[in-house]
């Protein structure tokens, strides 16, 4: 065992936790850049002392967090593109437009690749899914499968919000200029996923439902491993909507604090757990919505 491993424990050998944090402190560092593949798991256990269990549970905590790829078969993990995670230096959740790509592209480093989303209208999953098309190619590895499912309001339904302040005398604008825009972002996320499907011979599988009602929150889910969480903020605007004033009630989704919830989430005693919880709950909640009240959604 070598100097920096022994001193981690004085009378016993390093734990899970200690070995992802001396590799969590070679990552913050730079001598893991971004893009490096981390030492083998045989490497590690011989530099640490331990079994090959403790290391393997270390490089799952680092990437819950976010810090490496998924490991997968033949190919190691490699140091994740943290430089804009969810939360600012001093612990400040940052905007969804800001962090969502991000949290998008480390979970586009697991083989397989499952996002579940909660939204209005999929203006900023859209925009965090066409960026991967970017992205992918400049892998030396890539998923073997990518399931999407979204869940947004029924076209029908009267919307909490938006809408209009004093109720429209005829035809709604507001809800029309919210449905043109829920089909337009829907198909592009959809167009997005099936040309990196087909460039790249990933199995591909993207699904639309419709609920009832309307979402005062949004929801990311990311491999089940992470609940990306944040308050859609209501606020009384005017906007010009064919040329008229319109007074509306409206939430801009994209300027919401994204708060990431991880089972690896660092924090005080306990939190790893309460957010482990948070992800199981709100992964249960979105399936049973799934498969209960919502129904076929048409983004024609």
């Amino acid at each position: 065992m070598n100097p920096e491993s022994s001193a981690l424990n004085g009378t016993g050998k390093p734990t899970s936790e200690d070995v992802a944090k001396a590799l969590r402190g070679r990552i913050d560092s730079g001598d893991l850049a971004v893009g490096d593949a981390m030492p083998t798991q045989a490497v590690l256990v011989e530099e640490f002392g331990v079994r090959r269990s403790v290391v393997r549970q270390a490089l799952k905590l680092l990437q819950q967090e976010g810090l490496l790829t998924e490991v997968t078969r033949g190919a190691p993990a490699r140091v994740a593109d943290h430089s804009a995670r969810t939360e600012a230096a001093d612990g400040t959740p940052r905007e969804t437009m800001v962090a969502l790509g991000p949290r998008i592209t480390a979970a586009f480093g697991a083989a397989d690749v499952r996002i579940d989303a909660l939204c209005l209208t999929a203006e900023s999953l859209s925009a965090a899914l066409g960026e991967q098309r970017r992205l992918v190619h400049t892998r030396e590895s890539i998923p073997a499968t990518v399931k999407v499912r979204v869940l947004m309001p029924n076209r029908s339904i009267d919307l909490a919000f938006p809408r209009m302040v004093n109720g429209p005398e005829e035809a709604d604008p507001v809800h029309h200029r919210w449905l043109k825009m829920r089909n337009a972002h829907g198909t592009v996320l959809s167009d997005h996923l099936r040309g990196l499907g087909a460039a790249h011979g990933i199995d591909v599988d993207v699904q639309f439902k419709a609920l009832p009602f309307t979402p005062p929150v949004k929801l990311y889910l990311l491999n089940g491993t992470e609940a990306l969480f944040a308050y859609y903020r209501v606020t009384e605007r005017e906007e010009q909507i064919n040329r008229q004033p319109v007074t509306m009630y409206d939430a801009l989704g994209g300027e919401s604090p994204l708060f990431s919830f991880g089972a690896g989430a660092p924090g005080g005693p306990g939190q790893p757990h309460r957010d482990h919880a948070f992800v199981v709950q709100s992964q249960a909640w979105f399936d049973a919505l799934w498969t209960t009240i919502a129904t076929d959604l048409n983004l024609g």
